[in-house]
Protein backbone atom coordinates (compact mmCIF):
# COMPACT_ATOMS: atom_id res chain seq x y z
CA UNK A 1 0.00 0.00 0.00
CA UNK A 2 1.20 3.65 -0.83
CA UNK A 3 2.69 5.54 2.02
CA UNK A 4 1.02 9.05 2.93
CA UNK A 5 2.84 11.82 1.11
CA UNK A 6 2.65 15.53 1.73
CA UNK A 7 0.33 16.15 -0.74
CA UNK A 8 -2.36 13.19 0.51
CA UNK A 9 -2.83 14.63 3.87
CA UNK A 10 -3.42 18.45 2.29
CA UNK A 11 -5.75 17.27 0.37
CA UNK A 12 -7.24 14.46 2.68
CA UNK A 13 -7.35 11.11 0.06
CA UNK A 14 -6.13 8.22 0.60
CA UNK A 15 -3.51 7.67 -2.46
CA UNK A 16 -1.12 10.82 -4.12
CA UNK A 17 -2.90 10.07 -7.85
CA UNK A 18 -4.39 12.66 -9.83
CA UNK A 19 -7.12 11.71 -12.73
CA UNK A 20 -5.23 14.51 -14.71
CA UNK A 21 -7.60 17.03 -16.76
CA UNK A 22 -7.87 16.13 -20.11
CA UNK A 23 -10.18 17.64 -22.93
CA UNK A 24 -12.11 16.11 -24.16
CA UNK A 25 -11.72 12.89 -22.57
CA UNK A 26 -12.70 13.98 -18.78
CA UNK A 27 -15.85 13.36 -18.39
CA UNK A 28 -18.33 13.26 -15.04
CA UNK A 29 -18.01 10.01 -14.37
CA UNK A 30 -14.52 9.34 -15.05
CA UNK A 31 -13.58 12.70 -12.40
CA UNK A 32 -15.86 11.12 -10.16
CA UNK A 33 -14.40 7.61 -9.70
CA UNK A 34 -10.90 8.42 -9.57
CA UNK A 35 -11.88 10.43 -6.63
CA UNK A 36 -14.34 7.52 -5.00
CA UNK A 37 -11.05 5.32 -5.65
CA UNK A 38 -9.10 7.20 -3.51
CA UNK A 39 -7.10 9.93 -5.76
CA UNK A 40 -8.04 13.16 -7.37
CA UNK A 41 -10.13 13.55 -10.11
CA UNK A 42 -9.54 17.08 -12.02
CA UNK A 43 -12.84 18.39 -14.02
CA UNK A 44 -11.64 20.27 -16.97
CA UNK A 45 -14.65 22.99 -17.61
CA UNK A 46 -14.31 23.13 -21.51
CA UNK A 47 -14.91 19.15 -21.35
CA UNK A 48 -17.57 19.48 -19.01
CA UNK A 49 -19.62 21.98 -21.07
CA UNK A 50 -18.55 21.98 -24.29
CA UNK A 51 -18.06 18.17 -24.98
CA UNK A 52 -20.18 16.93 -22.08
CA UNK A 53 -23.30 19.35 -22.43
CA UNK A 54 -23.72 20.44 -18.80
CA UNK A 55 -24.18 23.74 -17.37
CA UNK A 56 -20.97 24.22 -14.94
CA UNK A 57 -22.76 23.95 -11.52
CA UNK A 58 -24.68 21.63 -13.11
CA UNK A 59 -22.20 19.55 -13.57
CA UNK A 60 -19.99 19.90 -10.59
CA UNK A 61 -22.90 19.00 -8.48
CA UNK A 62 -23.95 16.19 -10.70
CA UNK A 63 -19.81 14.77 -10.16
CA UNK A 64 -20.58 15.63 -6.34
CA UNK A 65 -23.59 13.51 -6.06
CA UNK A 66 -21.23 10.91 -7.57
CA UNK A 67 -18.95 10.79 -4.82
CA UNK A 68 -18.22 12.66 -1.24
CA UNK A 69 -14.48 12.58 -1.66
CA UNK A 70 -12.09 15.78 -2.69
CA UNK A 71 -12.26 16.39 -6.72
CA UNK A 72 -10.68 19.14 -8.39
CA UNK A 73 -10.62 21.53 -10.87
CA UNK A 74 -8.57 22.75 -14.17
CA UNK A 75 -8.00 26.65 -14.71
CA UNK A 76 -6.08 27.19 -18.15
CA UNK A 77 -4.83 31.08 -17.31
CA UNK A 78 -5.37 31.90 -21.33
CA UNK A 79 -4.69 35.81 -20.50
CA UNK A 80 -4.87 36.32 -24.65
CA UNK A 81 -8.27 35.91 -24.83
CA UNK A 82 -10.12 38.26 -21.82
CA UNK A 83 -13.92 35.95 -22.56
CA UNK A 84 -11.88 33.08 -22.32
CA UNK A 85 -10.51 34.53 -18.74
CA UNK A 86 -13.28 35.94 -17.56
CA UNK A 87 -14.83 32.70 -17.97
CA UNK A 88 -12.45 30.88 -15.90
CA UNK A 89 -12.86 33.38 -13.03
CA UNK A 90 -16.72 32.51 -13.59
CA UNK A 91 -15.87 29.07 -12.95
CA UNK A 92 -13.25 29.13 -10.06
CA UNK A 93 -15.84 30.92 -8.07
CA UNK A 94 -18.77 29.00 -8.88
CA UNK A 95 -16.09 26.16 -8.11
CA UNK A 96 -15.16 27.74 -4.82
CA UNK A 97 -18.80 27.83 -3.77
CA UNK A 98 -19.58 24.12 -4.71
CA UNK A 99 -16.70 23.08 -2.23
CA UNK A 100 -14.05 22.05 -4.82
CA UNK A 101 -10.59 21.43 -2.72
CA UNK A 102 -8.31 21.52 -5.41
CA UNK A 103 -7.08 23.55 -8.60
CA UNK A 104 -4.48 23.15 -10.79
CA UNK A 105 -3.56 26.22 -12.98
CA UNK A 106 -1.91 26.18 -16.10
CA UNK A 107 -0.16 28.79 -18.37
CA UNK A 108 -0.18 32.38 -17.10
CA UNK A 109 0.46 34.28 -13.88
CA UNK A 110 -1.79 32.26 -11.24
CA UNK A 111 -1.61 34.57 -8.74
CA UNK A 112 -5.21 36.22 -9.06
CA UNK A 113 -6.76 32.22 -8.88
CA UNK A 114 -4.40 31.70 -5.66
CA UNK A 115 -5.30 34.75 -3.86
CA UNK A 116 -9.04 33.44 -4.58
CA UNK A 117 -8.26 30.45 -3.80
CA UNK A 118 -6.91 30.80 -0.43
CA UNK A 119 -9.51 32.86 0.75
CA UNK A 120 -11.61 29.58 0.36
CA UNK A 121 -9.33 27.05 2.09
CA UNK A 122 -8.15 25.41 -1.49
CA UNK A 123 -5.18 24.57 -2.47
CA UNK A 124 -3.48 25.56 -5.52
CA UNK A 125 -0.87 23.39 -8.07
CA UNK A 126 0.86 25.09 -10.75
CA UNK A 127 1.44 22.95 -14.42
CA UNK A 128 5.43 23.38 -14.73
CA UNK A 129 7.72 22.28 -17.74
CA UNK A 130 10.38 24.18 -15.77
CA UNK A 131 12.28 25.98 -12.97
CA UNK A 132 11.13 29.72 -14.79
CA UNK A 133 7.59 28.87 -14.82
CA UNK A 134 7.98 27.66 -11.47
CA UNK A 135 10.03 30.40 -9.58
CA UNK A 136 6.96 32.50 -10.96
CA UNK A 137 4.36 30.31 -9.84
CA UNK A 138 5.92 29.91 -6.72
CA UNK A 139 5.98 33.99 -6.32
CA UNK A 140 2.48 33.88 -6.99
CA UNK A 141 2.04 31.25 -3.73
CA UNK A 142 0.83 28.64 -5.58
CA UNK A 143 1.49 25.09 -3.00
CA UNK A 144 2.57 22.60 -4.77
CA UNK A 145 3.67 21.86 -8.54
CA UNK A 146 2.75 19.32 -11.33
CA UNK A 147 5.59 18.62 -13.24
CA UNK A 148 4.97 18.13 -17.14
CA UNK A 149 7.80 15.99 -18.23
CA UNK A 150 8.80 14.78 -21.47
CA UNK A 151 6.95 11.70 -21.32
CA UNK A 152 3.86 12.96 -20.90
CA UNK A 153 0.67 13.30 -23.35
CA UNK A 154 -0.55 16.47 -24.77
CA UNK A 155 1.76 18.96 -24.32
CA UNK A 156 4.57 17.77 -23.17
CA UNK A 157 7.67 19.29 -21.63
CA UNK A 158 11.43 18.37 -22.34
CA UNK A 159 12.82 17.32 -19.22
CA UNK A 160 13.22 14.23 -18.03
CA UNK A 161 11.18 13.54 -14.66
CA UNK A 162 14.64 12.97 -12.47
CA UNK A 163 15.79 16.37 -14.29
CA UNK A 164 12.59 18.03 -13.66
CA UNK A 165 12.53 17.05 -10.08
CA UNK A 166 15.87 18.01 -9.54
CA UNK A 167 15.14 21.67 -10.75
CA UNK A 168 11.93 22.40 -9.12
CA UNK A 169 12.17 20.07 -5.67
CA UNK A 170 14.38 23.19 -4.59
CA UNK A 171 12.13 25.29 -4.18
CA UNK A 172 10.53 23.47 -1.30
CA UNK A 173 6.83 23.15 -2.71
CA UNK A 174 5.05 19.25 -2.88
CA UNK A 175 5.89 18.01 -6.61
CA UNK A 176 3.39 16.10 -8.80
CA UNK A 177 5.61 13.65 -11.85
CA UNK A 178 2.93 14.22 -14.36
CA UNK A 179 3.85 12.41 -17.63
CA UNK A 180 5.24 8.60 -18.15
CA UNK A 181 3.06 6.82 -15.77
CA UNK A 182 0.82 3.66 -16.80
CA UNK A 183 1.26 1.10 -13.99
CA UNK A 184 2.94 0.89 -10.33
CA UNK A 185 6.22 0.35 -11.25
CA UNK A 186 6.28 3.75 -13.06
CA UNK A 187 4.26 5.14 -9.67
CA UNK A 188 6.91 3.75 -7.40
CA UNK A 189 9.98 5.10 -9.09
CA UNK A 190 8.66 8.27 -9.46
CA UNK A 191 7.86 8.23 -5.70
CA UNK A 192 11.22 6.64 -5.05
CA UNK A 193 12.62 9.69 -6.88
CA UNK A 194 11.03 12.26 -4.18
CA UNK A 195 7.76 13.24 -5.72
CA UNK A 196 4.78 12.91 -3.51
CA UNK A 197 2.33 11.79 -6.23
CA UNK A 198 1.39 11.39 -9.67
CA UNK A 199 -0.86 12.29 -12.36
CA UNK A 200 -2.57 9.72 -14.99
CA UNK A 201 -3.90 10.56 -18.27
CA UNK A 202 -3.37 8.26 -20.81
CA UNK A 203 -3.96 5.50 -18.42
CA UNK A 204 -8.10 6.52 -17.15
CA UNK A 205 -8.80 6.99 -20.81
CA UNK A 206 -8.52 3.35 -21.25
CA UNK A 207 -10.39 2.91 -18.53
CA UNK A 208 -14.69 1.75 -18.14
CA UNK A 209 -15.76 4.93 -17.04
CA UNK A 210 -14.51 6.94 -19.85
CA UNK A 211 -16.26 7.98 -22.28
CA UNK A 212 -13.78 7.97 -25.28
CA UNK A 213 -14.83 6.35 -28.14
CA UNK A 214 -13.88 2.34 -28.02
CA UNK A 215 -11.44 3.28 -30.39
CA UNK A 216 -9.35 5.70 -29.05
CA UNK A 217 -9.14 3.03 -26.05
CA UNK A 218 -7.58 0.20 -27.99
CA UNK A 219 -5.00 2.61 -29.77
CA UNK A 220 -3.93 3.45 -26.40
CA UNK A 221 -3.91 -0.63 -25.28
CA UNK A 222 -2.37 -1.07 -28.78
CA UNK A 223 0.45 1.27 -28.72
CA UNK A 224 4.01 1.04 -27.63
CA UNK A 225 5.65 4.35 -26.49
CA UNK A 226 7.91 4.76 -29.71
CA UNK A 227 3.97 4.95 -31.50
CA UNK A 228 3.61 8.49 -29.55
CA UNK A 229 4.78 10.99 -31.66
CA UNK A 230 5.05 15.10 -31.65
CA UNK A 231 2.86 17.38 -33.88
CA UNK A 232 2.49 21.17 -34.17
CA UNK A 233 -0.62 20.69 -36.26
CA UNK A 234 -2.85 20.46 -33.38
CA UNK A 235 -2.05 24.05 -31.14
CA UNK A 236 1.07 25.59 -32.65
CA UNK A 237 3.62 23.80 -30.04
CA UNK A 238 4.74 20.29 -29.88
CA UNK A 239 1.49 17.87 -28.93
CA UNK A 240 1.66 14.17 -28.05
CA UNK A 241 -0.23 12.19 -29.86
CA UNK A 242 -0.62 7.94 -31.07
CA UNK A 243 1.21 7.77 -34.42
CA UNK A 244 -1.62 6.82 -36.77
CA UNK A 245 -2.16 6.48 -40.42
CA UNK A 246 -3.43 10.13 -40.53
CA UNK A 247 -0.79 11.60 -38.48
CA UNK A 248 1.33 10.40 -40.57
CA UNK A 249 -0.02 11.16 -44.06
CA UNK A 250 -0.43 15.11 -42.68
CA UNK A 251 3.13 15.12 -40.93
CA UNK A 252 3.55 16.72 -37.55
CA UNK A 253 5.48 19.96 -38.69
CA UNK A 254 3.40 23.49 -39.38
CA UNK A 255 3.59 24.98 -42.57
CA UNK A 256 5.86 27.27 -43.34
CA UNK A 257 3.32 30.20 -43.28
CA UNK A 258 2.21 28.87 -39.92
CA UNK A 259 5.42 28.97 -38.47
CA UNK A 260 6.26 32.52 -39.91
CA UNK A 261 3.12 33.56 -38.14
CA UNK A 262 3.99 31.87 -34.74
CA UNK A 263 7.46 33.32 -34.79
CA UNK A 264 6.02 36.96 -34.29
CA UNK A 265 5.72 39.04 -31.55
CA UNK A 266 1.96 40.05 -32.91
CA UNK A 267 0.61 37.14 -34.95
CA UNK A 268 1.80 34.32 -32.89
CA UNK A 269 -1.29 34.64 -30.17
CA UNK A 270 -3.38 35.21 -33.12
CA UNK A 271 -1.91 32.15 -35.04
CA UNK A 272 -1.98 30.15 -31.67
CA UNK A 273 -5.74 31.13 -30.98
CA UNK A 274 -6.59 29.97 -34.57
CA UNK A 275 -5.30 26.63 -33.46
CA UNK A 276 -6.97 25.98 -30.57
CA UNK A 277 -10.17 26.68 -31.86
CA UNK A 278 -9.88 24.14 -34.47
CA UNK A 279 -8.17 21.61 -32.15
CA UNK A 280 -11.02 21.94 -29.77
CA UNK A 281 -13.21 20.73 -32.33
CA UNK A 282 -10.87 17.87 -34.07
CA UNK A 283 -10.43 16.40 -30.41
CA UNK A 284 -13.74 16.44 -29.92
CA UNK A 285 -14.83 15.17 -32.87
CA UNK A 286 -11.71 12.28 -32.77
CA UNK A 287 -12.86 11.40 -29.05
CA UNK A 288 -16.34 10.69 -30.49
CA UNK A 289 -16.73 9.44 -33.66
CA UNK A 290 -13.38 6.69 -33.20
CA UNK A 291 -11.38 5.99 -35.82
CA UNK A 292 -13.52 7.42 -38.83
CA UNK A 293 -12.41 10.87 -38.51
CA UNK A 294 -8.50 11.96 -38.71
CA UNK A 295 -7.09 9.75 -35.59
CA UNK A 296 -6.13 12.98 -33.64
CA UNK A 297 -5.41 10.76 -30.28
CA UNK A 298 -3.81 12.38 -27.55
CA UNK A 299 -1.41 10.29 -25.24
CA UNK A 300 1.75 9.80 -23.51
CA UNK A 301 4.60 6.90 -23.50
CA UNK A 302 2.83 5.31 -20.91
CA UNK A 303 0.41 3.69 -23.27
CA UNK A 304 3.10 1.60 -23.77
CA UNK A 305 2.38 0.02 -20.43
CA UNK A 306 -0.96 0.02 -20.21
CA UNK A 307 -2.35 -3.63 -21.56
CA UNK A 308 -6.01 -3.88 -20.89
CA UNK A 309 -9.31 -1.41 -20.23
CA UNK A 310 -10.16 -1.66 -16.97
CA UNK A 311 -12.73 -0.06 -14.36
CA UNK A 312 -10.63 2.66 -12.47
CA UNK A 313 -11.07 1.33 -9.16
CA UNK A 314 -9.49 -1.77 -10.51
CA UNK A 315 -6.78 0.33 -11.89
CA UNK A 316 -6.09 2.26 -8.45
CA UNK A 317 -5.57 -1.10 -7.04
CA UNK A 318 -3.35 -2.07 -9.07
CA UNK A 319 -0.92 1.31 -8.72
CA UNK A 320 -1.27 1.52 -5.18
CA UNK A 321 -0.12 -1.68 -4.44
Amino acid sequence: MTAATEFTRQLGIEHPVIGGAMYPCSNPELVAAVSEAGGIGIIQPMSLTYVHGYDFENGVQHIRSLTNKPVGLNLILETSSKVYMERSRQWAHAAAKLGVKFFVTALGDPREMVELAHRHGIVVYHDVTNLKHAQKAFDAGVDGFICVNNQAGGHAGDMTPQALFDAIAPLGKPVICAGGIGDSHGMQQALSLGYAGVQLGSRFIASDECSAHDDYKAAIVEAKAEDIVLTEKLTGVPVAVIKTPYIESIGTKAGPIARWLLSGRRTKHWMRTLYTVQSVWKLKKASVSGSGYKDYWQAGKSAGRINAIKPVAAIMRELCQ
